[in-house]
């Protein structure tokens, strides 16, 4: 099989690459972004031999008709992960996330391509007052990048219905070896061992997912029979805690004194929001903004449906994740941008890491927990 990923430079592009080739496929990635194949060589074990042969790389961008053509020669399926980030201007949001997916389903329609993947976001449902969230659940996307979101998938139902088959998956956050980002942030806290700063309480439970659970799932919308796949699905950690829990086990997996620190909920979102208007902090609003609130979705249609179980849980994934970050942090130094694929700049939160004591013992910790 032969299969072009949109995006593949990116986080997921490069583990669902690894995952294709791991398993005997062909590999075409297409992206905007720069691509090194040594990348593949730090997020896992070794690759079979003779891995180069199978994959090839073409700079372009989804929303250039001519670039997406030219990657579809000889390609049997297409996973279509290529989005812009929330941080990019309204314009480019849209017109990558909706123009994008519109001109990848042309091409492949045009092509005979007949199953297309496609990756959306839970940032459809906005934020919704009822948990879990269901796949019908409605759809009220926050911003230019959750309403961009569900018009795509509205671009992607509409080329299901003219006969393709046009699988819909609305991952969670996804975390593993290679996710920097906002993560990276936590990471050099953690190793710190300083207080780690929750927005509110802490007694939010935020689902995580695996990147590792989500190219499994992937898999399965590539394989199986048409009737099974052709539908929309949530993905995401099965077994995980409230924020408080599941960042402590990172903490205590790390052994560096860090701990848990509960904060003023509207105090700290105001003083981030500040910050990002001054261009001091790289937490943008759907980050901070949804820290202290519940967020987790169903998983039963894609455990039904699909047969897909998740390996790993919230706390597992942020171990491993953080295990991968300090087996590597020597060769990213230097390294920064905006991308989940580089360490974001920490600006003035830097300022508070290094105020904020080190090495604090668990009975200090629990003074400080409400």
């Amino acid at each position: 099989m032969r299969v072009l990923i949109t995006g593949g430079a990116g986080f997921f592009g490069l583990h669902m690459a690894r995952r294709l080739l791991m398993d005997g496929h062909e590999v075409v990635l297409l992206d905007i972004a720069d691509f090194d194949l040594s990348e593949y060589e730090t997020l896992g074990e070794p690759l079979p031999e003779g891995w180069e042969q199978k994959v090839s790389f073409r700079k372009g961008d989804v929303r250039d008709p001519k670039a997406v053509d030219e990657s579809l020669d000889n390609v049997d399926v297409v996973v279509h992960a290529a989005a812009a980030l929330p941080l990019w201007h309204p314009k480019d949001i849209f017109t990558t996330n909706v123009d994008g997916t519109r001109i990848v389903l042309e091409r492949c329609q045009k092509r005979g391509i007949e199953r297309v993947v496609f990756i959306s976001s839970t940032a459809v449902y906005g934020i919704p007052e009822k948990h879990p969230l269901y796949e019908d659940d409605p759809l009220e996307g926050v911003g230019p990048y959750g309403k961009s979101k569900i018009a795509a998938e509205q671009v992607c139902v509409q080329f299901r219905q003219q006969g393709m088959v046009v699988p819909i998956v609305r991952p969670k956050t996804f975390i593993g070896p290679g996710r920097l980002g906002v993560f990276q942030i936590l990471f050099d806290w953690v190793e710190r061992g300083k207080p780690i700063p929750v927005i509110g309480n802490g007694l939010n439970r935020y689902q995580l997912l695996d990147v590792e659970d989500l190219t499994e799932a992937v898999m399965r919308l590539l394989t199986l029979p048409a009737d099974s796949v052709n539908d929309t699905f949530n993905i995401g950690a099965e077994k995980f805690g409230t924020v408080r829990e599941d960042v402590q086990a990172l903490c205590d997996h790390a052994g560096t004194g860090a701990y848990v620190l509960p904060t003023p909920s509207s105090l700290v979102k105001s003083t981030l929001k500040v910050l990002e208007v001054l261009k001091l902090s790289p937490l943008y609003k759907w980050v901070y903004g949804t820290a202290d609130k519940d967020s987790f979705v169903a998983i039963d249609r894609a455990k039904t449906k699909l047969g897909w179980q998740p390996k790993y849980s919230n706390a597992e994934a942020l171990c491993r994740t953080y295990d991968w970050y300090q087996a590597h942090k020597e060769e990213l130094q230097g390294r920064t941008g905006v991308t989940h694929r580089v360490a974001w700049s920490q600006g003035a939160l830097k300022i508070v890491r290094d105020l904020l004591p080190s090495g604090k013992k668990a009975t200090t910790q629990k003074s400080l927990n409400p």
